[in-house]
């Protein structure tokens, strides 16, 4: 177990969890692991909209250079984006301050190192040990310290890679886009890309002001994007997240595209134009059953992991693959990204439209998923999943479910959480399963 860090950095309340001292301790520590070498050390950091974002940076920066390091300010800046410039400008460490998808109060801190990749665990452990350990005694002297400066080009360099993972020949022209960007990091640099690429757009989400980012917009509520993609007759929404970390798709018709049938749409592309490096994709255990068999169908496996990007990705490093995902939208695409990029997995689909010349509704109904039930139950304290009644419970629907379903419990990395999900072909026993694990547990957490 780790004290700080969760299945993706660490993140919790803006000034309760995520204060400017741990922020500051934490730029010591992790720069004092990335020390490598006698070289210059430096360090890129981006951010999201969310006013506690000031606060953080200026603690990271106090942090860094502290302990010797130069730090190299992006600005707003899609967590991605952070992952690809950090190698880009040889950087030993980068640094994204967001907490995603969550809303404003929150707030977190993403380490990737100098190879653009998220921090394996054994990495996490040894800056949390020197978190708690005597910083004090391992700070840089008067004439070592780091300086800071802002980089104004990021925006751009972004922009430039984002467009170079379309073919040369590929453009948006003659499609009208709504792009919604949860108010957050990709504010600016999406609707620059879709537009520098021949596209119409239209961009909501647009107005970040500190607090409102993924309120009412975004992935996490499509609602706005699906009602103006209605309103315009657009061809298609693309709803970012905070960070732009994980994308959704709206079709021509207003519904929702989630990430499952998007990583179906480009396996099958890719397997077409033989770009698979493995005759399969990764996603987790939260992906739909649905498209398990479709993929069987086309000749693909499906290798799943345990929930978060960052065990995709490992999966995928670790067997070769070099597409995967996770229903919530996070697509990684490793012949162009470290992590889920939002934008980038969009203009992949994008690519598909334009050369299939089929509407959107078409092109991404590859399998009806089957009725995937998620229920989430909060508890204070103690260890609910090992009392009898709930171990009970869960194997009582497993059996019900038989070989036709599956059930998945897991608590939340990131709150005190057991998220309860089944799926079937039977919605009615799918919900009836869920509902008896939920009651179990809630009387075990209560």
């Amino acid at each position: 177990m780790r004290k700080y860090f969760g299945t993706d950095g660490i993140r919790g309340r803006a000034n309760g969890v995520i204060t400017p001292e741990l922020a500051l301790k934490v730029g010591q520590a992790a720069g004092l692991v990335f020390q490598r070498g006698d070289h210059r050390h430096r360090v890129v950091i981006g951010k999201d909209t969310r006013l506690s974002g000031y606060m953080i940076e200026t603690a990271l920066v106090a942090g860094f250079t502290s302990v010797g390091m130069d730090v190299m300010l992006l600005g707003p800046m899609p967590t991605p984006a952070v992952a690809m410039l950090t190698p880009s400008m040889r950087a030993d460490l980068g640094v994204m301050i967001s907490a995603s998808h969550n809303p404003f109060e929150d707030n977190g801190i993403k380490l990737f190192g100098p190879d653009g990749f998220k921090l394996n665990d054994d990495v996490e452990r040894a800056i949390e040990a020197l978190i708690d350990g005597e910083l004090h005694k391992k700070l840089a002297g008067p004439r070592d310290l780091g300086r800071a400066k802002r980089i104004e080009s990021a925006h751009a360099r972004y922009i430039e890679f984002a467009k170079r993972t379309l073919p040369r020949n590929v453009t948006l022209d003659g499609l009208r886009v709504v792009v919604d960007c949860a108010n957050g990091a990709a504010y600016r640099v999406a609707p620059e890309t879709l537009w520098e690429l021949g596209a119409e757009v239209i961009a909501i989400g647009v107005d970040p002001d500190g607090f409102n980012i993924n309120h009412d917009v975004g992935s996490t509520a499509p609602a706005a994007l699906a009602a103006k993609v209605r309103e315009l007759r657009a061809d298609i929404g693309i709803a970012l997240d905070g960070d732009a970390d994980r994308v959704l798709i709206v079709d021509e018709k207003g519904q929702s595209v989630d990430g499952d049938q998007l990583m179906a749409v480009v396996a099958r592309s890719w397997k077409d134009d033989d770009r698979l490096t493995q005759p399969g994709i990764v996603a987790t255990i939260m992906s739909n059953l649905g498209l398990e068999r479709f993929l069987g169908g086309i000749g693909l496996g499906l290798a799943r992991t345990a929930v978060g990007d960052r065990y995709v990705l490992e999966h995928m490093r670790e067997h070769g693959y070099n597409l995967g995902g996770e229903q919530s939208g996070h697509i990684i695409m490793s012949d162009y990204a470290t992590t889920g990029d939002g934008l980038v997995a969009a203009l992949q689909l994008l690519s598909v439209v334009k050369r299939q010349e089929r509407p959107v509704s078409e092109v991404c109904h590859c399998f009806d998923p089957l009725p995937q039930i998620l229920k989430n139950v909060r508890y204070r304290s103690g260890t609910p999943l090992q009392q009898d009644a709930v171990v009970t419970a869960i194997a009582h629907g497993r059996e019900r479910l038989g070989e036709t379903g599956r059930v998945v419990i897991r608590p939340s990395g990131t709150e005190p959480v057991i998220r309860v999900m089944a799926e079937g072909d039977d919605r009615s026993l799918v919900t009836e399963v869920v509902d008896d694990i939920v009651d179990a547990v809630a009387k075990a957490a209560a």
